[in-house]
């Protein structure tokens, strides 16, 4: 379970990261992909920030990610100056991808079909 300064840390630094995403953004990705940071789970020592990361409006969900770690020095320069006063130590960041809400998409249209073919009874 993790502490409640490792949440807050995790909330300031997913504020602040999406910040960072709508500012830096364009210049890494493009403008088409819409990234949001979805969660962020901080190490209990405080040296990695695990952010996850949903990716929209792309079917190259892969290759955003690997564009933002090609840039993870200009992400972390900007996502420092934000927060350096409000943390000791800037933790090291790793960028997982969020698919929680594609599954979510994925799993209701299979209820839809199985339900519009009879398989499943009204409740």
């Amino acid at each position: 379970m993790e502490s409640k300064r490792q949440l807050q840390v995790a909330e300031l630094i997913k504020r602040n990261f999406s910040v960072v995403l709508q500012n830096e953004g364009t210049y890494i990705y493009g403008a088409e992909p819409l990234v949001t940071v979805t969660k962020v789970k901080i190490s209990p020592d405080f040296n990695l920030a695990k952010i996850y990361l949903s990716v929209y409006n792309t079917d190259h969900k892969q290759g955003v990610l690997l564009e933002m770690e090609e840039h993870l020095t200009r992400l972390k320069q900007s996502l420092t100056a934000r927060i350096r006063k409000q943390v000791r130590r800037i933790p090291d960041i790793a960028f997982y991808l969020d698919d929680t809400l594609d599954e979510m998409y994925r799993l209701n249209e299979l209820f839809n079909r199985l339900h519009e073919e009879g398989q499943i009874g009204e409740e």
